[in-house]
């Protein structure tokens, strides 16, 4: 399992805190993690969000591939049709190479209405220009010249990876699972259950099955010496993430995150966790995860103060990645000692 940090820069008006704070937070928290022992560092991409939720994650993982030297730069999930494809295939070929070839691409079709209206573009559309940005980022990554839109074209430069970088797919239903079989090189169910799809499909086809990547954990893990301290410190910042993602995903049919009425609530659901070094001990070993799955930090979830955010990142790196058993550290470079 692969362990890292994730950002999606939140930044709700009503908490005070600046955007540029906490941007330039992000850049030192990645830096930290990159120097003791994460193997990634991740961000998910929304647009036209009241609390500035990261509209940009290439320029951001640019900002963090320049800060570090061995973490995973990790984009997903990247909202491909809202992109004009050969600029994105331009623009992420160099961030590879920006990064010695550490991008690890991961691929959405979006779900909100609002968003796909500020690109002109309809909730309709979205299957077919996910598997059509898919096929222009292979075809463009080749180095050869192609055909796009009645234009002969060559993107340059080729990214540092070789043939080119694998490409993901998230997805929550079956369709997603079936199109990843088709187009991708792998594959991210927001639920275990989406797994089964995937495999099938593949079996269907002939073609190998390829990453089958989980999030492992509950949504969001603080550890601290004095969790009620430190969750009376972070409620707000938890209620706001979730009741957004909630009313999001209730106008796109339903998803991984429920509204909560208070914070007593949200704690005594378990979808977010502060939690001593002892019990995190606890939880990591028991999630037992792949190679390929993942565990994240988020240490600036939902605007928290990054005061909160260090507590965490440091206590997790001095107490409870040393005690965890090699098999829940099987990520970049192998097991850590």
């Amino acid at each position: 399992m692969r362990i890292g940090v994730r950002f999606d820069m939140r930044v709700p008006a009503a908490f005070g805190r600046s955007a540029r704070d906490m941007y330039a937070a992000a850049l030192e928290q990645a830096a930290w993690a990159d120097g003791h022992g994460f193997d990634f560092v991740a961000m998910s991409e929304h647009h036209g969000s009241d609390d500035g939720y990261l509209p940009s994650p290439v320029v951001l993982g640019a900002g963090f591939a320049g800060r570090t030297r061995q973490l995973e730069i990790s984009l997903g999930l990247v909202l491909v049709p809202l992109y004009e494809p050969v600029k994105l295939a331009e623009d992420l070929a160099v961030l590879d190479l920006l990064s010695g070839g550490r991008l690890q691409l991961m691929i959405g079709a979006g779900y909100r209405p609002e968003e796909f209206a500020m690109f002109d573009r309809s909730l309709g559309e979205r299957p077919a220009l996910v598997e059509a940005g898919v096929e222009l980022l292979k075809r463009a990554w080749s180095g050869q010249p192609f055909e796009h839109h009645g234009n002969i074209m060559t993107v340059t430069p080729t990214p540092a990876q070789q043939p080119r970088p694998q490409i993901l797919l998230g997805g929550s239903s079956d369709a997603a699972a079936r199109r990843a079989a088709r187009i991708a090189d792998g594959f991210s169910p927001t639920e275990p259950r989406f797994e089964a799809a995937y495999v099938a499909e593949c079996e269907r086809l002939g073609r190998p099955v390829g990453r089958v990547v989980h999030r492992r954990g509950p949504m969001f893990v603080h550890v601290s010496t004095d969790p009620d301290r430190a969750w009376a410190g972070i409620a707000q910042n938890a209620l706001h993430e979730t009741n957004c993602y909630a009313e999001w995903l209730a106008a796109a049919g339903g998803g991984v995150y429920s509204a909560a009425a208070d914070a007593d609530a949200l704690r005594s659901s378990g979808a977010y966790r502060v939690v001593t070094p002892e019990e995190c001990i606890e939880l990591v070993t028991a999630l037992d995860g792949l190679p390929d799955d993942w565990f994240a930090l988020q240490p600036l979830m939902g605007g928290m103060d990054p005061a909160l955010g260090w507590e965490s990142l440091e206590l997790f790196t001095a107490e409870v990645l040393p005690a965890l058993p090699a098999r829940a550290l099987t990520g970049r470079g192998g097991p850590r000692r």
